[in-house]
């Protein structure tokens, strides 16, 4: 990321610079994740049997933009609490904050699924308690790290029986 950038980046105004701005990427995936440097809920993704899309590692690239209802895959960070039972401070990555602060991406998310790794105790999958309570929706899964092939088999049937039911939902 550029040190010292700091420019609010709004959809489809550029912020200066070289060459002309580069366009906002757009999905109709219904499972959008992030996954760090590490690749662990890249790889998790992977590991399912439906179209999905990255949010983009460097906060500096434009911005996703949803055209659909979507599920988000992400990970927890290592945050630190300032108090025992405290919320953990920095658990939700900053781009996954960049991606659900458009409000089209805000309103179009219907569950959440996270990874965690259980050595931050009761900061396990926290990004997704977060995410789950603030834009009220559900935490549909947790799994630990990469997840396993078993975890893999629950989170595709689990999204299967998920958006049949969306589906069926008056509008």
């Amino acid at each position: 990321a550029a040190a010292g950038s700091g420019a609010l980046h709004v959809p489809g105004h550029s912020a200066g610079g070289a060459g002309s701005p580069k366009p906002n990427p757009v999905t109709d995936a219904d499972l959008v994740f992030f996954t760090s440097a590490s690749g662990y809920t890249g790889r998790f993704a992977a590991k399912l049997d439906r179209p999905s899309a990255r949010i983009p590692l460097l906060t500096s690239a434009p911005t996703l933009l949803a055209r659909r209802p979507y599920v988000l895959l992400l990970p927890t960070y290592g945050g630190t609490a300032a108090q025992p039972g405290a919320a953990a401070k920095g658990a939700v990555p900053k781009q996954v904050i960049k991606f659900l602060n458009v409000e089209a991406n805000r309103a179009l998310i219907r569950g959440v699924i996270g990874a965690g790794n259980t050595n931050f105790g009761e900061n396990y999958c926290l990004a997704a308690d977060i995410i789950s309570a603030k834009c009220q929706v559900p935490v549909l899964y947790r799994f630990e790290l990469m997840g396993t092939s078993e975890d893999a088999a629950k989170v595709n049937q689990g999204l299967e029986e998920f958006w049949t039911h969306q589906s069926q939902k008056p509008a």
